[in-house]
């Protein structure tokens, strides 16, 4: 077994590093605004201090105002998605993504993490067996808890739950996990003559399991070998986002000890939160991280995908645009911010839609526009994110679609959440639904 790296707090030098790099990053920001125009907090407060630049104006002296007013500063460095909107479309290619998370960490250490958040990011998170066994006792007893408001988007309510989950419309728990019910696999490659890791994550093992077997449907039907250990952990976003680099080097040392099991051409997942993550974040701590684990790092960064992108880049599935069936549904598709911005993954998932007959694809407008969800700015933001998600439900409601398609299961329950409050009759699914379900129908298409 590889040696382990125990995850270790930041020491006073490292933080004056920290600092450091950052000033380093700052310097190239030229302060032309052009962040206004895309970043959806600023589009819906119309502060400057929620906009990128006037973040950045108070991350040049963070130091001082860390020390001046500490929780001031982290209220708001956290008014921010993290959505990448901005860094997508910078003239001068500030790397705004790498500056949030650098500065986060900063504050966080200064602060001091709250006893939850150690809890989940470093006792929950990083127990695969506890985390199930979570999963299993909230499908269990969320039953007295749940009344359902919308049988189309597939929402509930919970009024007892009010006090923690406001009024938000949820997805119900499936009661098991696809990890626990599918256990490790270790399947070979078949006619592809390609093996990938199956990286689930959180939300498609958890909550929306059935992205996992859908995913798992289609790389059996075109033979790819899949590799899943059952004890992957989560990629570790939550923490990063929060600040918690400890917490983030711990979960992302777990999965790294449990993918170096097994040889495997590519990672792919559903979910592309974590895509992005074990691409772009992920090597960001090289320096932190034992040199078996480099290594690994830098090989799995440029084979690591959106499962649409593995289709259509690699397998080079046969996705010709199919001749729309009578009564076909309408169905729109919304860009999520990770895998449009940080992966560039746009055109195959619509490639994959556009080849199934059964579905006449209308495009929205601003589909690349951020649905306000962003991991845990919806718990601690959750009037702005709704603001935000509204915007989004009215450009997705304007082409009158029966369904909408994404690939980002936290994108699914924000858009879950503003339909259901507005009582839209349209259903919310991953774009590997949509294409696991027609292989039945459509059993000669193969990898080419």
């Amino acid at each position: 077994m590889p040696e382990k790296n125990p995850a270790r707090p930041a020491s006073f030098s490292e933080l004056s590093q920290l600092l450091m790099s950052l000033d380093n990053l700052l310097v190239s920001c030229m302060r032309c605004g052009l962040c206004q125009a895309v970043c959806p907090v600023y589009g819906s407060t119309f502060r400057e201090a929620d906009v990128t630049r006037g973040k950045i104006s108070l991350l040049e002296n963070l130091a001082h105002e860390t020390i001046k007013d500490a929780k001031s500063v982290n209220e708001r460095l956290n008014r921010c998605l993290l959505c990448g909107s901005c860094q997508a479309n910078c003239p001068s290619g500030v790397n705004v993504m790498e500056i949030f998370i650098k500065a986060r960490s900063f504050v966080a250490a200064y602060l001091g993490l709250s006893f939850v958040k150690k809890l989940i990011f470093r006792r929950l998170l990083t127990h695969p067996r506890l985390f199930n066994l979570a999963t299993n006792l909230s499908g269990f007893f969320q039953k007295p808890f749940l009344k359902r408001v919308n049988a189309t988007v597939g929402s509930y309510r919970a009024p007892l739950l009010t006090p923690f989950l406001g009024n938000r419309h949820v997805p119900s728990f499936p009661g098991h996990s696809f990890t626990g019910r599918r256990g490790a696999l270790n399947k070979p490659a078949g006619q592809s003559k390609l093996k990938v890791a199956l990286f689930p994550g959180c939300v498609p093992d958890k909550l929306f399991d059935r992205l996992s077997e859908a995913t798992l449907k289609i790389l059996d039907f075109h033979g790819v070998g899949v590799f899943t250990p059952n004890d992957l952990v989560c990629c570790g976003i939550p923490a990063l986002a929060s600040g918690d680099s400890q917490g983030f080097l711990g979960l992302t040392g777990q999965n790294l000890t449990s993918l170096s099991r097994s040889s495997f051409d590519y990672l792919v997942t559903p979910c592309a939160t974590c895509a992005a993550n074990i691409k772009e974040n992920w090597p960001r701590f090289m320096d932190r991280y034992l040199d078996w684990e480099k290594k690994l790092v830098v090989g799995l960064s440029p084979k690591t995908m959106d499962i649409t992108q593995f289709l259509v880049s690699i397998l080079k599935v046969d996705f010709t645009p199919a001749t729309t069936k009578a009564g076909a549904q309408v169905v729109t598709y919304h860009d999520s911010c990770h895998l449009k911005k940080s992966l560039g993954v746009s055109a195959q998932p619509r490639a994959i839609i556009k080849s199934l007959p059964d579905y006449r694809l209308v495009e929205m407008p601003e589909a690349d526009r951020c649905c306000g969800h962003g991991g845990s700015f919806n718990l601690f933001h959750y009037d702005l994110s709704r603001e935000i998600g509204q915007r989004k439900r009215a450009n997705i409601v304007s082409v009158k679609p029966s369904l909408v398609a994404t690939g980002c299961p936290a994108c699914m329950t924000q858009l879950m959440d503003m339909l259901s409050q507005n009582n839209d009759q349209i259903a919310v699914k991953h774009v590997v639904e949509l294409y696991a379900d027609s292989l039945g129908a459509a059993a000669t298409r193969r990898a080419s």
